[in-house]
């Protein structure tokens, strides 16, 4: 296959371009930095520079590769993840925006399937309060509802991939929740009965390389751990596998009062299933759990 990777410098574009050029295809990798071109050729990627929001120069970049398949994984998020709506506006537009462009882009190219790394969090199916404005949930709405018209009228193969909260111990957001968690500064709520969907890393990556030739046209996936939990289970597994003190132990209004995005991620419930990517993607994640995924991160950083 000829690859083209839109975000291919972020968190997941990295591990990406790392298992597709590993597997034998042929890899570009678009980033906006210059900066990271360096480290996408050391990995045996192409590396092309434009910004997503470019539209000429983005579809003259794609018509130079004429990739059999895109991958749309373009974000601009924080490094320790997002915690305020202002956080997610470049990420925003680059939904919107960016996939109109890319979309456009890839169709005039040639290719023939589009796989897009969406956010079950803020997905139709997401719990999203519709008497809300939510436009972080718009532009995620708006990006796959884009694809799936694309399919529709057969311009090209979309796949849409609902990914669970990325973790893993080169994840910015793990990260900056460690440091939180060894300070003390990432509390436990008293009766949490949250349920967020979460995913490693390298689950996501080896699911997304499966869509990429298995996945029926128009299909959507949930590519999540078997077990959804709750932000204080989260501060709780990491402050024992780091040997950090116990979490603070705080009643629930306190984060509405102080930090209401974090309190948000803590009222999510959505234990989804990842049963259809394993049906039909022949996809198992090699850390069905969080805890498994711990355990399996911190035997490598000892």
């Amino acid at each position: 296959m000829k690859v083209f990777i839109a975000g291919g410098s972020g968190t997941i574009g990295i591990p990406l371009v790392r298992a597709l050029v590993s597997a034998g295809h042929e890899v570009t990798a678009l980033t906006r930095s210059e900066g990271k071109q360096a480290e996408l050729r050391a990995l045996g990627a192409r590396a092309t520079v434009a910004d997503a929001l470019d539209r000429e120069a983005l579809i003259a970049a794609v018509l130079t590769v004429r990739p059999t398949h895109v991958i749309h994984q373009l974000t601009a998020l924080p490094k320790g993840g997002p915690r305020t709506p202002r956080d997610v506006e470049a990420t925003n537009r680059l939904r919107i925006d960016g996939t109109r462009n890319l979309l456009d882009a890839a169709i005039g190219a040639g290719a023939h399937r589009f796989v897009v790394g969406s956010f079950a969090i803020l997905s139709p199916r997401g719990p999203v309060d519709a008497d809300t404005e939510d436009r972080a949930a718009d532009a995620v709405r708006s990006m796959e509802s884009q694809v799936l018209d694309a399919t529709k009228r057969g311009a090209i193969e979309g796949v849409i991939l609902r990914y669970g909260m990325f973790y893993g111990i080169e994840t910015p957001s793990t990260v900056a929740m460690i440091d939180m968690v060894r300070k003390r500064r990432l509390p436990a709520v008293r009766g949490d009965a949250g349920q967020l969907p979460l995913i490693h890393i390298d689950d996501a990556v080896s699911a997304t390389v499966c869509a990429l030739d298995r996945a029926p046209a128009g299909s959507t996936y949930d590519v999540v751990d078997d077990r959804a939990v709750s932000l204080s289970e989260i501060a709780d597994a990491l402050a024992e596998f780091t040997g950090s003190p116990r979490p603070l132990r705080v009643p629930a209004w306190l984060p509405r009062l102080v930090a209401p995005y974090l309190a948000r991620m803590m009222s999510v419930r959505m234990p989804l299933s990842n049963a259809r990517a394993k049906a039909e993607l022949g996809w198992r994640p090699k850390y069905p759990t969080l805890r498994d995924g711990l355990a399996e991160m911190f035997r490598h950083a000892a």
